[in-house]
């Protein structure tokens, strides 16, 4: 890969086996969760990606002694400060790309009395709605929280105070939101309950209890989170899984990809995450789950996926946040399946790294492909024929690896601009297609 610049040339199967990078969601919490902990948190499989690199740099600013990440089979150490141990740092926090990063200190510092904390990004995450973490914090639970365009946009500056405690009932399911106010919760001055309407991912929850918070999850489908402050956190063992949304590449490209055949190891299967694995089971797509066992709170397993024929998929707004991040590759195979493909109630994307609505519309149209773009969604009938073409990722990591496994089918090769941003959450991972499509 030379200048961010890389050509994918069709005509090979993928073979072999795959251990995935660590669970990008999981990877923060365990940084912020063991930061604020007392004692030491020790983290194996951590992703040492750019995105977690971030949430490191940023606690280190604020006096948390974390070991270096990605150095090769060595755990990262994070020695915790406890709840209100969060030093008031020389300089602003600058969060990189990472949303994650931006909208879940904003929760950690919102209740560090006295401290006043400025938080930034690159010219991207500046761009990206932060309005939805900052209302409910302002509104429901006394937060001082300002930043351009009413607090919506960064830079912006949290200056800790006393925070209450309360109902919050979220406007969208959101982990990130729903994160942000359990941490913000956890220095309250009374129990934060989080109802969402629709339940998102929970890696916040399980960890949370794993730390030793006092925390209840009831109603439908676990829809109420409910916090009562004043338990410290204790620092814990942690076991990161492999992150299904980055498997989802090598589930997609093998279903779609004549003669592959694919183990993936050790892969996360929480429910509020699995929805991928449920789509293509719609589809008839040739996925097995062996070794199903429980990691430090978490369901894992292998994912054995062969490929072979697929119908159709419809998504629709109540399945979106169990596979939000999956979308762009399942843009991918539909346009192998037999049949018409619908993604609706996926607005969200249109705030992500990049509008991938837009931009997976943009650069898979650049291939031949006849892809319709709704308010918030995609139809897609197929099959369809791929011509290689040169393609661009516009700087979205899960933009540059669809296009990588759709290129793989086209007829001719397709050179991909941007590749490098794939190491936001999948360092190695041109590497690894190379391996696999070799063997």
């Amino acid at each position: 890969m030379e200048g961010g610049s890389i050509t994918i040339e069709p005509g090979c199967s993928l073979r072999g086996e795959v251990m995935v990078p660590g669970d990008k969601s999981i990877s923060h919490r365990a940084l912020l969760f063991g930061a604020i902990a007392e004692g030491t948190t020790t983290i194996h499989g951590l992703l040492t990606a750019a995105d977690p690199c971030s949430t490191a740099d940023c606690l280190r600013a604020m006096g948390v002694n974390i070991s270096p990440l990605g150095t090769k089979d060595q755990p990262v150490v994070v020695e915790g400060v406890g709840l209100d141990g969060l030093q008031e740092p020389e300089d602003v926090l600058n969060c990189g790309n990472s949303g994650t990063t931006m909208r879940l200190l904003m929760g950690l510092l919102a209740g560090c009395r006295g401290r006043h904390f400025f938080l930034t990004g690159d010219a991207s995450l500046r761009q990206r709605p932060m309005a939805r973490v900052s209302r409910p914090l302002c509104r429901s639970m006394g937060a001082n929280i300002s930043g351009r365009d009413n607090g919506n946009l960064a830079p912006l500056a949290v200056n800790g105070c006393q925070l209450r405690g309360g109902t919050i009932g979220t406007s969208v399911a959101s982990a990130q939101v729903k994160s942000a106010l359990l941490l913000a919760g956890l220095m309250a001055n009374g129990s934060v309950s989080v109802i969402e309407p629709i339940r998102s991912r929970d890696h916040s929850e399980r960890m949370l209890k794993a730390f030793g918070a006092d925390l209840q999850v009831t109603g439908d489908h676990g829809r109420h989170v409910r916090l009562n402050p004043g338990q410290p956190l204790q620092g814990q063992e942690i076991v990161v899984p492999g992150d299904i949304s980055s498997a989802a590449f090598w589930l997609v490209g093998a279903a779609i990809t004549p003669g592959s055949r694919l183990r993936l190891l050790q892969v996360g299967l929480n429910p509020t995450r699995t929805g991928v694995l449920e789509v293509l089971q719609t589809m008839g797509a040739q996925v097995q789950v062996e070794r199903q066992r429980q990691i430090v709170g978490e369901p894992v397993g292998d994912l054995l996926v062969r490929h072979g024929p697929l119908g159709p998929f419809s998504i629709g707004p109540e399945l979106v946040p169990r596979l939000v991040d999956e979308i762009p590759i399942l843009a991918v195979a539909a346009l192998f399946a037999q049949g018409t493909s619908q993604i609706s109630g996926a607005g969200e994307l249109r705030v992500k790294e990049t509008d991938r609505l837009a931009v997976m519309t943009r650069q898979l149209k650049a291939m031949g492909a006849v892809v319709e773009e709704t308010a918030d969604g995609l139809v897609i009938q197929g099959p369809q024929k791929l011509q290689g073409a040169q393609l661009d990722s516009e700087a979205d990591h899960r933009v540059a690896m669809s296009l990588a496994l759709a290129a793989l089918n086209a007829h001719g090769p397709s050179p991909i601009d941007g590749a490098d941003a794939a190491g936001v959450s999948y360092p190695g991972f041109w590497q690894q297609l190379q391996q696999l499509g070799s063997n």
